[in-house]
């Protein structure tokens, strides 16, 4: 009797783990084939698309303002963050908090919501550029979306929240009584904050940095809108050549680019940090 039950057991645990496999094949490794497949079939069978990886300027330079724009709004987003996250763990009371919940309530909004807000607020009669006219500290509008600025600006306040709570949760991990006890045998606060507290935060500045660096690289809804068609990522150019040119065979490859650099670059962290710790995997 206890064998049958094992037995049925087993049955019952394979289902379980064989139906979510099947639906992961049929609506995620099945398309992502296909993209995979149409890079080096469109528009004639090789690796012809590729090579203008290396031959395109226009693809260079995309490349190039991607990997600048994500440099960079992960830099700001890792020093906002981890003001943010420091200030909620060790402000007393109610603050912090105030401060944790402000960051967990951004993820509410929608990425649509947020583009259009700054909008509002950058254009050139917007709020902003009006507050400035009236005090007189500018005689024209700032141009402050439709380039670079407003694309990092908007990337950077929708990234602050995956790069503080990371954070935030690493330094939960760190003993409060270290950097006194530094204090207490004579380090002044900066140099007890650099050599104690920031180098036993590093994983998470790592593990905020992986997770930033990579949902920017794929990020589209904010640099088209704030870009206004002027600074174009990766992703608006590989939108571009699949709805507008109809260029299946770059559009595939560039996405087919974008999916290997991501595997890439968590192949290469993988040797410096767990990434299951990074990704909340126990």
């Amino acid at each position: 009797m206890t064998g049958d039950m094992d037995g049925q057991t087993r049955r019952v645990y394979w289902v379980l783990l064989f139906a979510p496999l099947v639906l992961l094949a049929a609506l995620y490794l099945f398309p992502l084939s296909r993209v995979l497949w149409l890079s080096v079939t469109v528009p004639s069978p090789g690796f012809g698309n590729f090579e203008q990886l290396v031959s395109s300027s226009a693809i260079q330079r995309v490349l190039w303002t991607t990997l600048r724009i994500c440099v960079l709004t992960t830099a700001l987003a890792l020093l906002i963050g981890y003001a943010v996250a420091y200030a909620a763990l060790h402000l007393r009371g109610w603050r912090g908090e105030a401060l944790l919940f402000f960051v967990l309530l951004s993820f509410w909004l929608s990425v649509l919501i947020r583009a259009f807000a700054w909008l509002t607020l950058l254009q050139s009669r917007g709020i902003v550029n009006t507050w400035l006219m009236g005090a007189g500290l500018i005689d024209q509008p700032l141009t402050l979306i439709r380039n670079e600025f407003g694309v990092v600006l908007g990337m950077v306040h929708y990234m602050i929240p995956y790069a503080a709570l990371p954070l935030y949760a690493n330094m939960k991990g760190i003993d409060p009584r270290l950097v006194p006890a530094a204090r207490g045998l004579g380090a002044g606060p900066v140099h007890a904050f650099l050599k104690v507290y920031l180098p036993m935060s590093t994983p998470g500045l790592i593990s905020a940095g992986i997770l930033t660096f990579i949902f920017s690289l794929g990020f589209y809804v904010t640099p088209a809108l704030l870009g206004g068609g002027r600074t174009i990522m990766i992703s608006e150019y590989i939108a571009v050549q699949i709805n507008d040119t109809l260029n299946w065979g770059v559009g595939s490859m560039l996405a087919t680019t974008l999916l290997l650099s991501i595997f890439a670059i968590l192949a290469a962290m993988s040797l410096f940090v767990d990434l299951r710790r990074v990704f909340g995997v126990r």
